[in-house]
């Protein structure tokens, strides 16, 4: 069994302002570019991205319907919804996350998209790489790269205080519908 690590604050400012300085090497001149937070863990990393690059156009991107494994884990009954900040026709989009993994929240992100529109062009941000890719997908910006096995869980927290900001990387949780079956 891995053993539990915890990336501090330090670490997780320095991932995120990597993050945000390649994004506005690529961007500077990009007019309008929509910001899209791919709910939950994007959102807090979409929100502080555009905070530091002065960007207003951010939103949200709820993937439930489109998650692959709806009947294992059903929407809860508290989520967020889509909030677009502009129409998608025609734009270009940023969709942001905080860890990429297997690619299918990616794949489920890009469903939602294209449910509302057709954009320009679309690239993606993840503040985490943690490779183990089962679809064929790849981050276009990634703050951080970290090795965690498959199974670990890599957790980003980002709170109201950048100084408790963290990310932990550590066993996967038993989940409910295995327990029940043993």
């Amino acid at each position: 069994m891995a053993t539990p690590k915890t990336i501090g604050s330090r670490e997780v400012h320095a991932a995120m302002e990597r993050l945000a300085a390649a994004i506005e090497a690529r961007h500077r001149h990009t007019k309008g570019l929509l910001v899209l937070g791919i709910a939950n863990g994007g959102i807090p990393v979409a929100r502080r991205l555009c905070a530091r690059l002065g960007i207003e156009r951010v939103g949200d991107l709820d993937i439930s319907f489109h998650r692959d494994d709806i009947g294992r884990h059903p929407i809860p009954k508290e989520f967020t919804p889509t909030l677009l900040p502009g129409d998608v026709n025609g734009a270009n989009v940023l969709l942001v996350d905080d860890v990429l993994f297997t690619g299918r929240t990616v794949k489920a992100a890009l469903d939602e998209l294209f449910d509302h529109g057709r954009p320009s062009k679309v690239e993606f941000a993840v503040l985490v790489d943690r490779g183990s890719r089962r679809l064929p997908v790849a981050a276009d910006f990634a703050g951080t790269t970290l090795a965690a096995a498959e199974d670990e869980d890599v957790v980003v927290s980002l709170g109201d205080d950048p100084a408790r900001d963290r990310i932990d990387i550590r066993p996967r949780a038993v989940r409910a519908e295995r327990a029940a079956i043993r």
